[in-house]
Order: structure tokens, then C-alpha cells, then sequence
């Protein structure tokens, strides 16, 4: 079978594990604090961008280094599944490329009834786990290159392959196939610039380019003639269309805005200190209480252009305006798997991420603190 990939690596390029290994540490800089001292820009529209004072431009991270690998683990993370490489129930698939990087897991997906679901697309099946972390069972996926996954309100599983079917599965909550929705049409000329899946009651939606989204049909498996477009990704509470973007990547700023979703009217522009240059976003997600949620791999301080040291920051947002609830830190995968979604929320505002090593994986929970 062929696969085409383009990689969409969070920080593969960055496989310097032996300088990555890092702990966090409670300091007042790795603490998510409220947001009291706020002040207001103009920016382009005419709205108001707020700039959090969170923590200010280049202020350093608290993190320090551990001594090996198996001490690098966050502190306040909680292991709550792990696996090995290969096809086995305790198992993840792991593909090792002669030319390029190597292949693992794509992406993960919270279900709203809890069911955390692993694309598994080398072993060319969704891995279930229940909230705890315990596998409750698998579901073959019909897709050559599936590269994200999401689960809607009725139970269905939507696949997105966007190199080489170019279309979205969908897979009931029996696990039988209902159908696929072509990606490529008015709106989407070419499958390769789709960045996410999403869905918004009976619509799914493909992102382009980290822009706007288009509606390509339902989850019945109607496609959309019409494939019109939506001004963000919609935030899982129904009241907003989320972007982000950087701001400067050099000062850590990062420009988040909402668009109400009912009058399509802008509702904020807030920018967002991370507090060290930025190398990429790698997150923007919503929980249904409408808290958002942004994160990007920041430069931790010592960081040369031969040497980068590397970490994780999200900051959990407060929905109404953008102010900074707070924060968490934590390291990076560092090992050279293409990937395509690497962090979600899940129901109780919880961040899950997948970390990769050489080994196998494992299934982390962080929380904004």
C-alpha cells in the first residue's frame, strides 16, 4: 500500500533527547496566575486586543534538568496509559521509514461521553481507552492515510485522510462504515492543505491552512453542496469561532481572537504572553464549559540555533474574553515521528498528550494550574 505524507512534525526535527530532559517545578513562572493587570491595543478591525500579563516577554520557565530519561517526567503529570510499538492490544503501530521520518500515532480525540480514541493509522484501526486509561476495544478505519480523527455527538467516528483518499469516513458507533465525504471541492482545491477536522452538531468541517474552515457535509454522510465556510474552529461550548496565530515568535506573543458564532460578530483579539520565543503553535482546542485552550513548544532558556532546549506551555483561557485562567508546562516529544495532533482536552478540562519515545508511548494528563 502506498502512503504520501506530508509531515506535520511538532518538534521531530528537535531529536536532541539527551538535552531535552527536563523537570518541571512550582515556581510563580510555571503556575498559571489570573489575569489582573490587563491593558488595551487597537488592532486592525477596530475591536480591542488585551495583552495577558501572565508572564512577560522572555521571562524564563521554571524548569530544571534531570539526570535521564527515566526521570524526565513532568512533574503533576499523570500516566494514565501506556503502550509498546507494534500490533498487539497493549501495543501501538510505529512505522520506520529507509527515507524521512518515521510514523506513529497521528492524533487523539476525547469522545463527549468520555471514550479517549487513538488514531492508530499504522496498525489501520481507532484504539479506545475509557477515561481512566484502560482499553475498552478497537475499530478498523477504511482510509489509506488517515491522519486525524474526532467523535461526534452521536457516536460516530470521523477519519480524515487528506493525501491519498482525500476524504473524511465515517464510521457509526457500531463500528460499521456509513459512507466518506470528499475533502477537495469549492472552498478546498487540494487535500494536502487541510489542517484539522472538526465538527459542529451534524456538520463536519475541514480546516484550511490554519484559516477558515469549510463544511463538506454531515455526519449522515450528505456531502455539502454549497461548502460554505465558517471564520474559525467552532469551541465545543457553541458560542465562538476560535483563531490563533503568532503574534512574534522572537517576544512569545501569540494573538488569539473569538468570533461570536450566533451573530458572527468579533468578540475579542487577546494577545498572549508566553514568555519565551516560540518555535510553533501546537494547539487550539475549547472544553464545553467554553474554556480555550492554546499551546505552543517555546524555547527554554540556554537554547542556541545548534542546541534548542524545548518545552510545552498551554494556557487555559477564559472564554468571555480571553483572560489567562492558567497554565501548564511540560516536556515535548522528542523523538522524529510525524504527527498530526498530538494534544486534546478532554471533558473535565484535563490535557491529554501522547508522548513518543523509542520504547513506546504513553498517555499524559496535564491540567492548567
Amino acid at each position: 500500500m502506498t502512503r504520501r505524507r506530508t509531515a506535520v512534525v511538532g518538534v521531530g526535527f528537535l531529536g536532541l533527547a539527551a538535552l531535552l530532559f527536563w523537570w518541571l517545578t512550582n515556581s510563580d513562572h510555571a503556575r498559571g496566575e489570573h489575569d489582573h493587570d490587563r491593558r488595551d491595543e487597537p488592532v486592525a478591525d477596530g475591536g480591542t486586543a488585551t495583552v495577558a500579563q501572565g508572564a512577560s516577554p522572555r521571562q524564563p520557565l521554571a524548569i530544571a534538568a534531570a539526570s535521564d530519561a527515566s526521570a524526565a517526567q513532568p512533574v503533576g503529570a499523570n500516566v494514565i496509559a501506556t503502550f509498546g510499538w507494534g500490533s498487539g492490544d497493549d501495543a501501538l503501530g510505529r512505522e520506520r521509514q529507509q527515507e524521512g521520518n518515521s510514523e506513529g500515532p497521528m492524533s487523539l480525540t476525547v469522545a463527549p461521553d468520555g471514550t479517549i480514541v487513538i488514531l492508530d493509522q499504522v496498525n489501520q484501526r481507532l484504539v479506545k481507552l475509557d477515561a481512566s486509561g484502560k482499553r475498552v476495544g478497537s475499530t478498523p478505519i477504511p482510509v489509506q492515510a488517515a491522519q486525524d480523527v474526532l467523535v461526534t455527538k452521536d457516536g460516530s467516528s470521523l477519519v480524515l485522510d487528506r493525501l491519498v483518499d482525500k476524504t473524511v469516513a465515517i464510521i457509526g458507533p457500531d463500528g460499521k462504515p456509513r459512507g466518506e465525504l470528499p475533502i477537495e471541492g469549492k472552498g478546498l482545491t487540494e487535500g494536502g492543505a487541510s489542517t484539522g477536522l472538526f465538527n459542529d452538531g451534524d456538520d463536519v468541517l475541514v480546516e484550511r491552512e490554519h484559516g477558515d474552515l469549510v463544511r463538506i457535509g454531515k455526519t449522515d454522510g450528505q456531502a455539502d453542496r454549497e461548502r460554505g465556510e465558517v471564520p474559525g474552529r467552532p469551541s465545543k461550548d457553541g458560542a465562538n469561532y476560535l483563531t490563533a496565530l503568532i503574534a512574534s515568535a522572537a517576544d512569545g506573543l501569540v494573538a488569539v481572537t473569538a468570533v461570536a458564532k450566533s451573530t458572527l460578530e468579533h468578540r475579542f483579539t487577546r494577545q498572549l504572553s508566553f514568555g519565551q520565543p516560540i518555535v510553533q503553535l501546537v494547539m487550539l482546542d475549547s472544553d464545553t464549559t467554553g474554556i480555550s485552550f492554546v499551546g505552543a513548544n517555546v524555547e527554554l532558556p540556554g537554547s542556541t540555533p545548534d542546541l534548542p532546549k524545548v518545552g510545552v506551555v498551554v494556557l487555559c483561557l477564559d472564554g468571555r474574553d480571553g483572560a489567562v485562567l492558567g497554565r501548564a508546562v511540560f516536556l515535548p516529544n522528542t523523538v522524529a515521528d510525524e504527527t498530526f495532533r498530538e494534544l486534546t482536552v478532554s471533558g473535565d478540562g484535563s490535557i491529554l498528550f501522547l508522548r513518543r519515545t523509542e520504547q513506546g508511548a504513553q498517555l499524559e494528563r496535564h491540567r492548567c494550574q
